[in-house]
């Protein structure tokens, strides 16, 4: 039997229209059942109670923080109306607080220093990285991918002292590795950082480079793309949202550390989070001090992640749905 090639018929303007009205029905018809399944009236309400307790304690601590010392340690911060005070005091003290090396103006200038770099160079290598496990061959690649993974059960306090050794110029099996980086400044947080972060950010990376459709690769292959035509032209494109999402991440991350910086940030290169430890006194009877300080510290976090939140979102939902 012979096949039956199929003919395309001509159709008129009014029965495309019909067409055209009939997808786009359908289409709010999906859209529609899917929002219905995906959202009720409980969930909303339940919601709103999450995000009006999420967001109240972090309201009274921006009310407490134009409130004078004797008010905010005399009375509650939902008594303002009744008790009004306000002042600007605290976010002065606060930028001028600190020690003999730092203040608090220096402290926030370092700890945009640390958190560029230490967003920026891990997610640069971990690119690479993902990119070779999700579309290159090689021997022991998911063993490889497996071993890197498993870092991350690693509790970071048991990398500290290592670290610290080789950083001071310490060796390994007699040979000496990365000497008088101890006293290089930034270097050894953004070292340090990198270290950290690369496991979970490969991980996260090549789960999203893997779902890009192997066709696009192929064809770029068969019209001559090498790997690195491919990563900058194709990859990356199509990776921002991972990539966006993902710096958000590390961003947030090495901003609020505090550990890795009483570690290896000392001196006049701490950050932001360790003046703020140090900001209660000797005696913690400067703790007042902590509402304004939290949110001088909290300006740069904020303004990254409004400005890259419809990545953000983009994606966390990317790779969520097939087809």
């Amino acid at each position: 039997m012979s096949a039956v090639t199929p003919i395309d018929l001509p159709v008129d303007a009014e029965t495309k229209k019909a067409l055209t009205r009939g997808e786009r029905k359908a289409e709010r018809g999906v859209s529609a059942g899917a929002k219905k399944r995906l959202s009720s009236r409980g969930a909303t309400i339940a919601a709103l109670v999450i995000a009006v307790l999420w967001t109240l304690p972090t309201f009274g601590l921006f009310i407490s923080s134009f409130r004078p010392q004797e008010l905010i340690q005399s009375t509650g911060w939902w008594t303002v109306f009744t008790n009004w005070g306000w002042t600007l005091d605290n976010y002065a003290t606060a930028l001028q607080a600190g020690n003999s090396q730092l203040n608090m103006a220096g402290a926030f200038v370092n700890s945009i220093a640390i958190t560029l770099p230490a967003t920026v160079i891990p997610i640069s290598i971990a690119l690479l990285a993902a990119y070779a496990f999700a579309w290159m061959e090689f021997r022991g690649r998911n063993i490889l991918f497996v071993l890197i993974f498993a870092l991350q059960i690693v509790p970071i306090q048991m990398a500290l002292i290592p670290l610290l050794q080789l950083f001071s110029g310490g060796s390994i099996f007699g040979v000496p590795v990365i000497q008088g980086i101890g006293q290089a400044g930034y270097a050894q947080v953004w070292l340090a950082h990198t270290i950290f972060a690369l496991p979970l950010v490969i991980f996260l990376l090549h789960n999203f480079m893997s779902e890009i459709p192997r066709d696009v690769i192929e064809a770029a292959r068969v019209d001559g793309a090498g790997h690195g035509q491919i990563f900058f032209r194709i990859i990356l494109p199509l990776t921002m949202p991972a990539i966006a999402s993902v710096a958000i991440f590390q961003f947030l991350w090495v901003w609020n550390d505090l550990l890795v910086a009483l570690i290896f940030a000392d001196g006049n290169v701490a950050p932001i989070t360790k003046l703020l430890a140090e900001m209660t006194g000797s005696r913690g009877q400067d703790w007042y001090l902590l509402t304004a300080g939290a949110f001088i510290a909290i300006v740069i976090p904020l303004a990254v992640f409004l400005s890259l939140q419809r990545f953000f979102v983009r994606g966390l939902l990317a790779g969520s749905t097939k087809g």
